[in-house]
């Protein structure tokens, strides 16, 4: 008898205390529900941003489409758009398009992976992983020979020393830009752009005593990715990557198809009157750009990234070792961070541009993606006052509804 007593008041005490849970869950729910409503945003404010994005990419009569995608699960929304000067020119915000120098990110994300899989270690030397005909006067600084002294980290956050063969140019006032819009038949590969970057080019500084972009850097990083898996760079990033955030549209130009082949075609890519989105000299980016994708699958990548759902929270903290790139903007691992001058933290962005007004970044203040691009050549700074200004407005939207 005791015994059924005791079954008998710890199921009316279970009782109770369902009943307590499920009255303070009501009460959480709530506090929920009020929160989202007063972080929603008006159609009218969505007809303003759209609106502003599509004047922006038509307004200076250049052949070129803009592509953009918002997306912020606590504010519930997800627009799209697409724009080009000429009404007559079909476009979709789901058409393919490169991504140019954000496929930094996802090499260095391949990196990170290899990282926490212990196949590699940010602090060790690139001289385990590469051959002597590569190392050979790849860093001569000075007369000193710093080639064995480069680490890999180096390499991410481009602390090298190392030239740019994209940018720098030769003494004959020649970069490999010129080369691409000049030569679009030329095909490159990552052996080639390196050498040419020994040949014609001088470093800039010892290892890890500055900062200079170099998209020669993540050509290295590449065949570092190369050596240690034992498998094509491609191959890799679809095994690691691509197919596991089923980023079905994602693939590495010349060198691999996406899984799915997208119902659009890739966007053009015009630069003075020439098309270049199909230029076989575009190989010279392979593991410092290379990268073809939809805005829907770059937001799969980065939110994985964001969310620690492709790597670990602490190796995403390891990629944000962040050196000085500019005025209120760092460089990590693949990782640009703006961290905009006399303005609260709420506006820091963190993602990676490219040269052709490509980007892809996320506000963690507001909860807030924004990936699209405007697809013009040399066009790196709009996209970052585009990104802010538009910051700017959500910030006023909200401030707007909460006191309403």
């Amino acid at each position: 008898m005791p015994d059924c007593v005791a079954l008998v008041g710890r199921l009316i005490l279970s009782k109770k205390i369902m009943k307590t849970k499920s009255i303070v869950s009501i009460i959480i729910l709530a506090i929920m529900v009020t929160q989202v409503k007063s972080q929603t945003v008006s159609e009218k404010f969505k007809s303003k941003i759209i609106t502003d994005f599509e004047k922006r990419a038509c307004g200076n009569k250049s052949n070129n489409t803009g592509i953009l995608l918002i997306h912020s699960p606590s504010l519930g929304i997800h627009w799209k758009t697409a724009a080009h000067p000429d009404s007559s020119v079909s476009v979709s915000p789901d058409q393919p398009y490169h991504f140019a120098s954000i496929g930094k990110t996802i090499t260095s994300v391949m990196v990170s992976i290899l990282y926490e899989k212990g196949l590699l270690d940010f602090d060790e030397k690139i001289s385990k992983y590469l051959n002597d005909s590569i190392l050979a006067r790849l860093h001569i600084y000075k007369g000193v020979d710093y080639s064995r002294e480069i680490k890999i980290r180096h390499l991410l956050n481009h602390t090298s020393g190392l030239p740019d063969h994209y940018l720098d140019k030769n003494n004959a006032g020649i970069c490999l830009l010129d080369q691409m819009i000049s030569d679009p038949e030329h095909f490159w590969t990552p052996i080639e752009t390196i050498n040419w970057t020994k040949q014609e080019l001088k470093p800039k500084f010892k290892p890890g005593n500055g900062f200079h972009y170099s998209d020669t850097n993540y050509e290295l990083l590449g065949l570092i990715i190369e050596k240690v898996t034992g498998k094509n760079f491609s191959q890799c990033l679809h095994e690691y990557i691509f197919e596991p955030l089923e980023m079905q549209h994602t693939y590495q130009i010349f060198h691999s198809e996406p899984k799915v082949k997208s119902n659009f075609p890739m966007v053009d890519l015009y630069h003075k009157g020439a098309n270049l989105s199909n230029a076989k000299s575009i190989s010279m980016s392979c593991a410092s750009g290379g990268i073809v994708s939809t805005t829907e699958d770059m937001l799969k990548f980065h939110k994985a990234i964001v969310e620690n759902k492709i790597i670990k929270k602490e190796t995403f903290e390891k990629m944000q070792d962040y050196v000085k790139m500019g005025p209120s903007f760092y460089y990590g691992y693949g990782i640009m961070n703006f961290r905009f001058m006399f303005m609260p933290d709420k506006y820091h962005i963190l993602g990676n541009s490219g040269s052709i007004g490509a980007f892809m970044y996320y506000n963690p203040g507001m909860d807030i993606y924004m990936i699209g691009s405007f697809h013009k050549v040399n066009y790196q700074v709009q996209p970052i006052f585009y990104i802010f200004n538009t910051l700017r407005k959500f910030n006023k939207e909200l401030k707007r509804n909460r006191k309403s």
